[in-house]
């Protein structure tokens, strides 16, 4: 069995995307050694395919020379055949390299794939940007020989990719909804982002939302950071009855959380990518991103985007002052399309 050490995402949403890779690599026989921040471990600790994790010992955006190297010296003893970078900076190649990994794949991003024995192209920057989920994956497809690396990933004509997909430990779960006294039927809101408000949904909507909910059976509660504690107790005061969970749990929590949510409405987050892998049934809002882009995994998912003239524009603020593309999504609209994510069971349960 082909050991394989993965130089995780840095990033909640990526690495829920990059679980399609883990599993075509999985599927090559390779047995898989998952390096994350800890902040996106516990996001590989649920992705099947993943062996092991090791949590990088490091802060993000840090070089930590010391502390690579050292990390470095415990894993070259475990015989690595190859690594793939799911970052595109140099800091994220150091542990492969010198952990002396004899294949290392990824992108070429910061100074041109330097200390990677194999650098895939970037997509053009006046182009659509790719699938995340097949931008990743297509590291997996490189020739089993280190012959000159192509000039781009494969493309459209791939074979279809298996959904990103998590697996939360069921007595976790239960034990989590029973902490927070959550019933069977209830609905996650998710108003965080961490890019920016040019991606959050207003609060006056996600009210609106828990409103119906609430009107039709279900409870309802808040989850994401303790940065988002604020929104939440927005939500909370102008819909009462609502929970605010926000920084009431660590990731592992929310995990096993969102694993028994009846439905979940999210903004392009981290959690809007955990709920649909899980399968849970998803509405994901999007405004100045791309759907095309960073979509959820499609088990029981849906997205709403109004693709106006000014948007997709990858802005952390609207650059026009009005967040049309999101005030616009009116909270009426997102609860039916969550209706609709119910009929693939008799009646919303948990999971």
């Amino acid at each position: 069995m082909r050991r394989v050490l993965l130089i995780a995402p840095q990033w909640i949403g990526d690495a829920v995307m990059a679980q399609p890779l883990v599993a075509l690599l999985a599927g090559q026989g390779a047995r898989i050694t998952a390096l994350a921040l800890p902040g996106v471990a516990p996001v590989l600790r649920a992705m099947p395919g993943v062996a092991e994790v090791v949590e990088a010992p490091f802060a993000h955006g840090r070089l930590d020379f010391k502390a690579r190297r050292a990390l470095a010296a415990q894993l070259r003893r475990q015989g690595f055949e190859r690594a793939y970078v799911l970052t595109n900076n140099v800091k994220s190649r150091l542990v492969p390299w010198l952990a002396r990994i004899p294949r290392r794949i990824g992108y070429r991003g910061e100074a041109r794939g330097l200390l990677l024995t194999e650098a895939l192209a970037e997509a053009p920057p006046n182009k659509q940007r790719p699938d995340m989920r097949r931008h990743y994956a297509a590291l997996a497809r490189r020739p089993e020989t280190p012959a000159a690396a192509p000039t781009s990933p494969s493309g459209a004509c791939d074979p279809p990719l298996p959904e990103p997909t998590l697996a939360a430990d069921q007595a976790e779960a239960c034990a989590q909804r029973e902490r927070f006294a959550l019933p069977e039927r209830w609905i996650a809101l998710c108003p965080g982002a961490e890019f920016g408000p040019a991606k959050q949904w207003p609060v006056e909507h996600y009210a609106a939302l828990a409103r119906l909910a609430r009107q039709r059976g279900f409870s309802v509660a808040v989850l994401g950071a303790p940065r988002d504690a604020q929104t939440g107790a927005a939500i909370a005061t102008q819909a009462p009855g609502t929970l605010n969970l926000c920084g009431g749990t660590k990731l592992d929590d929310a995990i096993a959380l969102l694993a028994t949510a009846s439905g979940v409405v999210s903004n392009d987050s981290g959690l809007m990518h955990v709920a649909a892998a899980l399968g849970r049934p998803t509405v994901g809002v999007y405004g100045s991103t791309d759907p095309r882009h960073t979509p959820p995994a499609a088990h029981r998912s849906a997205t709403l985007w109004l693709h106006l003239d000014c948007s997709p524009c990858f802005q952390r603020t609207c650059p026009l002052g009005h967040s049309n593309c999101l005030r616009g999504i009116a909270p009426e609209v997102v609860w039916d399309r969550l209706q609709s994510l119910f009929a693939d069971t008799a009646a919303p349960e948990a999971g």
